[in-house]
């Protein structure tokens, strides 16, 4: 990832060299997503990737005019006819992104968080049905834990809040994108933090791999 990227707040950014030429897609993202985005479009003539801010992913509220607002600059910047791709499921936006969406003409991947695409849906509902009571994290959220959810939730100034937002929790499934001891004790460490069982499957980028590849590539 670029040095000039913020790795939570995210942005506009590709790792192609900078071109005049208007991209001819552009894959409007989470920025928790990022540094697989850019996996998945390196080397892919005329695909750009802009991120939204990350921490976005503890206010799912704000995820639809978000997006909404990137997409209109997008076609300010690219011209009207650059084909959007939007790399969100619903992510607690409780229908509000797809009403976007639909507004707007743009698809975005299926499913209803970015858990159940890297997992599959079939694994991800297989897991709900197991233990409704289940915090997710992926490579991001362990490197980010922090940040976004404990910092983020006021969890470092007001830690008796902490049976309000996770009292219903029972475990912390581990859902890996890449197999990084670090980022392992880091997630085993969040569990641990949480009071709650640990758990580690490695899913890979799941369906966010064939799904951001058929889509830049016109059959989305």
């Amino acid at each position: 990832m670029r040095d000039d990227v913020d790795p939570v707040a995210g942005g506009p950014f590709s790792e192609a060299p900078a071109s005049a030429e208007a991209p001819r897609v552009v894959v409007i993202g989470c920025g928790a997503l990022a540094r697989e985005l850019l996996v998945l479009t390196r080397g892919l003539p005329g695909v750009k990737v802009h991120c939204v801010d990350a921490r976005l992913h503890m206010r799912p509220s704000l995820i639809a005019d978000a997006v909404a607002k990137r997409i209109v600059k997008t076609r300010d910047e690219s011209g009207p006819d650059v084909r959007i791709f939007v790399a969100y499921a619903d992510c607690g936006t409780g229908g509000a992104l797809d009403e976007v969406l639909e507004r707007e003409g743009v698809e975005r991947i299926s499913g209803a968080h970015c858990y159940e695409f890297y997992a599959g849906s079939a694994t991800y509902a297989a897991m709900q049905d197991e233990e409704l009571g289940t915090f997710y994290l992926t490579d991001f959220l362990a490197r980010q834990f922090e940040t976004l959810v404990w910092v983020g939730l006021g969890l470092d100034r007001h830690p008796e809040l902490m049976l309000d937002y996770f009292g219903s929790y029972r475990r912390l499934v581990y859902l890996a994108q890449t197999d990084d001891p670090d980022l392992t004790a880091k997630a085993e460490a969040a569990a641990a933090t949480l009071g709650l069982a640990f758990e580690r499957r490695m899913t890979g980028y799941g369906d966010l791999a064939p799904t951001i590849q058929i889509a830049v590539r016109g059959g989305a």
